[in-house]
């Protein structure tokens, strides 16, 4: 189960803080809402912390261990030490005569369920690590000047917010008409010219820092077959900087809605400040009553990346708003609407899809109430996943076992929940997957090895008693002490709105999502600006989250850091023994207690225990830690 909310970007906060680099974002996004323009940006992409930054979470994406055209990924990088990375970077970008030239693009093409492939771009690392300095810097402008109403690839955004935003739409203002839009190869056919002018607008206005884009976008794409080509449009799929991008592309069609309605002048300039609870809202409701008596169209737009929905009372206002929006799209935009794939769904009537999810109304009590479930592409998926699953668990592929395949069958199973959980049909949907992959587990169980499936045999977690204790459709394969998750045992849940005070780059918005470091800031300071010596990026940054998961003391005797010249980074399994300078092999001590740890003479190291006062806890801590040296203990 997941430990935090996955639309809350603690770590990445928490990371900025570590490098240094929150307050500079925080201007960055106040400079922008003030409408500010930005013309050397550049000097902060390169600078140093913000390049160390984009490492550390650059390598908390999985994706960054698998490698592109030069068959190199994160580890290459973290091998390095910081001098060797920022100086890299900055020559690839600027150290050039002919300026920065990204290297080809690995294709690959991910199958899709309907059959058909979807093209994934696979930067070189050190590519995608020049990605993530500039999408740091160009993230908190834009997110000054996006839509409210967008939810994907944002911070402190997610489904659950674009949902609840679908279903108010739908329950509370009774706007029943959805127009479904679907524009062609979205991502394969951005208009790269007009996506400058659209940077530009935004304030972006460094000139290096749009050639340096413009290179991303044109880079050569190396096909699966070995042929390379040249793209003249499109942001490429796998691409850091692509989602963001994206949103800039589509920014400019969330306005024109929200120009037409919800910001419309007559609502913006009658409208007032309001406390509502402890938040302070802009109430527009005497603009909109005013708007009520024209000819104005209702309408309103939720986005999640390339995936929106418009919201209309009338089927009129909807079969016009979809002829303007669709010309608006073409003639502005410079992309193309399918046809087949954009329609007008009268909810009271027929389902709605949107991220998965089918929705429609139905009336209760003289009024009208939404209606969710899984839709029915997604529930043949899902089944046919289960089901696959469920006849591993039979038959544990090569090299697997039966423990092994119950524990990914039961992330697959968290996975749907956790997702599709804002269904209110949920456990209908549930249940019918439940019954299909049940059925199929125990005619194989049985068939396999005779009765294996029990209701009663293992041990069970406190987490996973939380979640099923009070379910009876726990079973267990015989002799695995691994519960098997019902995936039928589920509860719909409200989803949540957005909170609009919550924002990453204010002090007041990032006090409702986590706690300032309670550090030295000083000292923090130091480390991250410390001469490596020669020492890895990877444990230059290690050692940063060692001092915050240590709260600042040394591991052996508890007491506090003074300075960062005291601080020894402490491998638990020597290079020597084949250790890496990772953070799970690492421990910050005092220098002072290395000579402890070092291999030397029992007369040495008892007369240097005694000089520094170790106490009895101190020597378990020490003798600890040079077992798994593979060195004898301090008697």
């Amino acid at each position: 189960m997941p430990k935090k909310d996955k639309s809350l970007c603690v770590e990445d906060l928490r990371h900025a803080e570590y490098y240094g680099m929150q307050q500079t974002f925080d201007e960055l996004y106040q400079k922008s809402k003030n409408g500010e323009n930005f013309s050397n940006l550049m000097s902060l992409i390169l600078s140093r912390d913000n390049i160390l930054l984009a490492y550390r979470n650059i390598k908390a994406n999985g994706g960054s261990y698998t490698a592109g055209t030069d068959n190199k990924n994160i580890t290459d990088i973290g091998r390095k030490t910081p001098e060797e990375v920022i100086e890299k970077v900055r020559f690839i970008v600027t150290g050039s005569n002919h300026g920065y030239r990204p290297k080809p693009v690995r294709r690959k093409d991910i199958p899709k369920p309907n059959g058909k492939t979807r093209p994934l771009g696979i930067p070189c690392i050190w590519d995608r690590l020049i990605q993530q300095c500039i999408k740091q810097i160009l993230e908190p402008i834009c997110e000054a000047k996006f839509y409210n109403h967008s939810y994907g690839f944002r911070p402190n955004r997610s489904v659950e917010h674009a949902i609840n935003r679908t279903y108010t739409m739908l329950q509370m203002m009774n706007m029943h008409y959805v127009i479904e839009f679907d524009i062609k190869g979205f991502f394969d056919n951005v208009n790269h010219s007009k996506l400058m002018k659209q940077i530009w607008s935004l304030g972006i206005q460094d000139k290096q820092l749009i050639f340096v884009i413009k290179r991303i976008l044109t880079a050569p794409i190396r096909m699966p077959d070995g042929s390379t080509v040249i793209p003249d449009k499109g942001t490429p799929q796998g691409g850091i900087i692509s989602p963001l991008l994206a949103n800039i592309v589509l920014n400019e069609l969330d306005w024109w809605v929200a120009s037409q309605w919800e910001e419309h002048p007559v609502a913006t300039s009658r409208g007032r400040h309001r406390i509502i609870g402890k938040t302070e809202v802009f109430d527009k409701s005497h603009g909109y009553r005013l708007m009520k008596n024209t000819e104005l169209k209702e309408m309103h737009i939720v986005r999640y990346a390339d995936d929106f929905r418009i919201f209309c009372k009338t089927k009129e206002d909807a079969i016009k708003t979809k002829e303007a929006v669709t010309k608006w799209i073409e003639e502005r935009l410079k992309l193309e609407v399918s046809p087949e794939k954009t329609r007008i769904v009268n909810t009271r009537k027929r389902w709605s899809e949107f991220l998965g999810f089918k929705i429609r109304v139905r009336p209760k009590h003289h009024k009208y109430i939404v209606q969710s479930a899984i839709c029915d592409k997604k529930v043949k998926i899902e089944t046919d996943k289960l089901v696959e699953q469920a006849k591993n668990i039979a038959r544990p592929r090569e090299k697997k076992t039966c423990l092994g395949e119950i524990q990914l069958f039961n992330s697959m199973v968290l996975g749907i929940q956790n997702y599709y959980q804002l269904a209110t049909c949920i456990s209908i949907d549930c249940r019918d997957i439940h019954r299909r992959v049940m059925t199929v587990l125990t005619n194989r169980l049985n068939t396999e090895k005779g009765c294996q499936l029990k209701r009663e045999g293992g041990t069970i977690t406190q987490a996973e008693k939380e979640r099923f204790g009070n379910s009876k459709m726990i079973r267990y394969v015989a002799g695995i002490d691994q519960m098997i998750y019902p995936i039928a045992y589920i509860k719909n849940k409200i989803p949540m709105a957005r909170r609009s005070a919550v924002c990453s780059y204010t002090a007041e918005g990032r006090a409702l999502i986590h706690s300032n470091l309670n550090l030295n800031a000083f000292l923090l300071k130091e480390l991250r600006e410390q001469v490596s010596n020669g020492r890895s990026t990877e444990y230059m940054d290690s050692r940063i989250s060692l001092y915050s998961a240590q709260h600042g003391k040394c591991a052996i005797s508890g007491e506090e850091f003074q300075s960062a010249s005291d601080i020894a980074g402490w491998l638990k399994k020597p290079k020597d023994n084949g250790g890496e300078e990772r953070y799970k092999n690492m421990i910050l001590i005092h220098k002072r207690y290395i000579p402890l740890l070092q291999e030397k003479s029992q007369q040495i190291l008892k007369a240097t225990s005694q000089s520094f006062e170790i106490t009895n806890k101190m020597l378990v801590k020490i003798n600890s830690l040079r077992k798994q040296a593979n060195q004898s203990a301090i008697d």
